[in-house]
């Protein structure tokens, strides 16, 4: 016990020993949280006895589940199984393992990518002879999304047989989901909103399911426990019911995903959900100095609501923060990359330097200026490792062998050419269609057709088949090297002669290897592809001396010696857009962001801007949120006329009091209202970014977006 509380503060202890009940830590920026955690964890296996399958541990990332799981290890033993130091749509997928069945769904249902949901409306639109376009695509994609807001479509997906027309198909766009829920029920394909969807409708349905997970888990952690939606939130609830043991972790503060569901109003009002609750404080920074601590807690204390909280620092005294304002943007690309060249000269690495921007494009001059100075970087969070084209086309191979599913048939028969084209797939398909078969199945059957005989339909399955037989005495990467050569994919690529595409399967063959070697847990081929459809992949390279350059987004989590935060103009942080759909709510947002990107730095932190004009021709102003903090905490670096500073606030006043102009918001989630067409419904939810409300009609068997606007929607109550 003394070896795991060794090195801890005062309040880490406390958060590490205290395993009963309802328990917040508001853990602040640089505070050491995944420390508090990781020795919780351990703590509770290996002082308390508790076995680690009866411990779920929430990360937000893949990234973030495997370094926790890594450092667990090493405290815990290599030889217990931590399969529950996952995320949400990891423990969701482990859920559905279990019991999918009784859905009627295979326990190796499919998971769904953007990529793969794509390639299902490609069909769509090929079969119902409409013109492809991306931005119909991300349209029909968003009302998916809207569509799978509640679980009421999951009750028509999982009935056996034919499926249910959906109530509103009448329109083009009703038709093509309709098509879209069809072909995914046919491949048992699951999407991740399908994932906590499916979980809810088998516990409502299987009360002893519900009950088996929640006698299983003892105890439950959840770490950035600000970024949970309403669902997430709901399932640790509904999970901790019988133990009441949840234990959360975050920093209300750093809540920057409101926009994707995110709600800091579960961590800020954790009492007012569980009643007798434990709040800790971690309020020690072990990251920053005293001046950059100074600055982002006068900047985040402008906001309104969240848990009051000041950080610490017992770090030496550093340099004051510099805020730097350039007449042009090229004066100031000029100044960072000088500034970056003489801490080189005075001793950092490249790699020691971060540049972080609100926007992608903002990359731009900052990157010319780089090139220019024949300076190494990075850009974090640019082109994604598992979305690139022969990194899915390998896995696909591997869904193949292991399920056989419509989609990877339709990705990889005709990679590398088999004269397998668009009217051979019609007919595969037609023929599929009508005998009930899947495509696979299909190309068996009718192999030696006159419409499939000059093909290479024969190899393709001799090369499928040889696989399928060797699945259970290879592991999965060697499953991967027989594939590659046995279909003739990698012969394929070679020919290419793209050298990176090369290296990337190089890579993702490494990433399986070290998978397999570092969690000593025997994973079959089923296992791999489920964990490996949920990654995202935030990880590079680090060893490489270059200058990172990333989204705000993309830097949460990370730390680094020195940070530009470059392009702090009005509009651009906060930004116009964000203001003009979310109002208020987007403007604490944005005021979060920004105290994210100042609290990633150790040693130095500049924020630069710079006059000229926007795109839109609007001039440039420096941002609000550098005139929120006292003169006396930066040093001002620039030629700044007070007749710009007095223009930028008078602009400001004037959008903040736009800002301020709310449309009347009205009622609250679970309200009962009368529409004067669909009758008496509940609000399920808000939608604050299209200001709308989400109401369940009584008579209805999907939900309707409501303006917010709308006067004629009249609250009602329930007698």
């Amino acid at each position: 016990m003394e070896e795991l509380l060794k090195g801890l503060n005062e309040a880490q202890q406390e958060a590490v020993v205290s395993t009963e009940g309802y328990v917040r830590v508001i853990a602040g920026a640089g505070s050491g949280k995944t420390r508090a955690l990781t020795h919780r964890y351990a703590f509770i296996v290996n002082e308390l006895g508790i076995d680690p399958g009866n411990v779920l541990s929430v990360t937000f990332t893949n990234k973030a589940s495997h370094e926790m799981r890594r450092r667990v290890k090493k405290m815990i033993g290599g030889e217990q199984d931590t399969g529950f130091i996952t995320t949400y749509h990891g423990f969701c997928v482990r859920v559905l393992r279990e019991d999918i069945h009784r859905l009627f769904y295979p326990k190796n249902f499919v998971i769904l990518d953007v990529e793969d949901q794509k390639i299902l409306l490609r069909e769509i639109f090929e079969e119902m002879e409409l013109k492809m376009n991306d931005k119909t695509f991300k349209r029909i994609l968003d009302k998916i999304g809207v569509l799978k807001g509640n679980t009421h479509y999951v009750h028509q997906m999982i009935l056996r047989g034919e499926m249910p027309r959906l109530e509103d198909a009448g329109d083009l766009d009703g038709q093509i989901i309709q098509r879209y829920l069809k072909k995914q029920k046919r491949v048992y394909g699951l999407d991740f909103d399908d994932l906590l969807n499916f979980v809810f409708v088998l516990f409502e349905q299987y009360k002893e399911v519900l009950e088996k997970w929640q006698e299983r888990l003892f105890y439950i952690q959840v770490d950035e426990f600000q970024d949970s939606s309403l669902k997430q939130f709901e399932l640790v609830k509904m999970l901790s019911a019988q133990h009441g043991n949840l234990f959360v972790v975050g920093d209300p503060d750093q809540t920057i995903y409101e926009w994707r569901g995110a709600d800091p109003k579960y961590m800020v009002d954790f009492d007012q959900y569980f009643g007798e609750v434990q709040t800790i404080f971690l309020n020690q920074n072990y990251r920053s100095t005293p001046q950059i601590l100074s600055l982002s807690n006068a900047l985040i204390k402008n906001n309104y609501f969240r848990v009051d909280k000041d950080m610490t620092t017992e770090n030496p005294e550093g340099i004051k923060v510099v805020h730097y304002h350039g007449k042009s943007e090229l004066e100031e690309s000029k100044w960072v990359v000088q500034r970056m060249k003489e801490l080189v000269e005075n001793g950092a690495e490249y790699r020691d330097i971060a540049v972080l921007y609100r926007a992608n494009y903002l990359s731009r001059f900052i990157e010319q200026e780089l090139i220019q100075q024949n300076i190494e970087y990075t850009i974090f969070g640019g082109f994604k490792f598992f979305d690139r084209l022969e990194i899915k086309d390998a896995l696909a191979h591997l869904r193949m062998i292991a399920m056989e599913d419509d989609l990877s048939f339709s990705r990889i028969v005709n990679v590398p050419k088999r004269q397998i084209g668009k009217k051979r797939m019609q007919f595969i398909r037609m023929r599929a269609e009508e005998e009930g078969l899947s495509y696979y199945d299909t190309l068996k059957k009718y192999v030696d057709h006159d419409r499939l005989r000059r093909t290479g339909a024969r190899d393709f399955i001799e090369a499928i088949e040889s696989l399928k037989k060797r699945k259970e005495d290879l592991s999965v990467s060697e499953l991967l090297q027989e594939a590659m050569q046995l279909t003739g994919y990698e012969a394929y690529r070679r020919e290419d002669g793209d050298q990176e595409r090369l290296d990337n399967l190089t890579e993702l063959l490494h990433s399986i290897v070290q998978y397999e070697q570092t969690l000593g847990e025997n994973i079959d081929l089923d296992e791999y592809l489920q964990m490996i459809s949920l990654y995202t992949d935030n990880e590079r390279d680090d060893q490489v001396n270059s200058v990172k350059l990333m989204t705000i987004h993309t830097a949460k989590g990370l730390e680094y010696p020195y940070v530009f935060v470059v392009g702090m103009n009005e509009s651009v942080l906060p930004n116009v857009r964000a203001l003009r759909e979310r109002k208020e709510r987007a403007l604490e947002e944005e005021r979060r962001l920004t105290y994210v990107a100042v609290t990633r730095a150790e040693k130095e932190l500049y924020m630069t801007e710079s006059e000229g004009f926007q795109n839109g021709g609007q001039r440039k102003y420096p941002s609000r949120f550098i005139f929120e903090v006292e003169d006396g905490l930066y040093e001002r670096v620039g030629d700044l006329d007070e007749s710009l500073i007095e223009e930028a606030k008078e602009y400001i006043r004037a959008s903040h009091r736009q800002t301020k102009e709310v449309a009347a918001s009205g009622f609250e989630v679970g309200t009962r209202v009368s529409h004067p067409v669909f009758g008496a419904g509940t609000i399920e939810e808000i939608d604050e970014k299209k200001n709308t409300y989400l109401v369940f009609f009584d008579k209805m068997k999907a939900p309707r977006p409501i303006s917010r606007n709308f006067k004629k929607l009249e609250k009602v109550e329930d007698a």
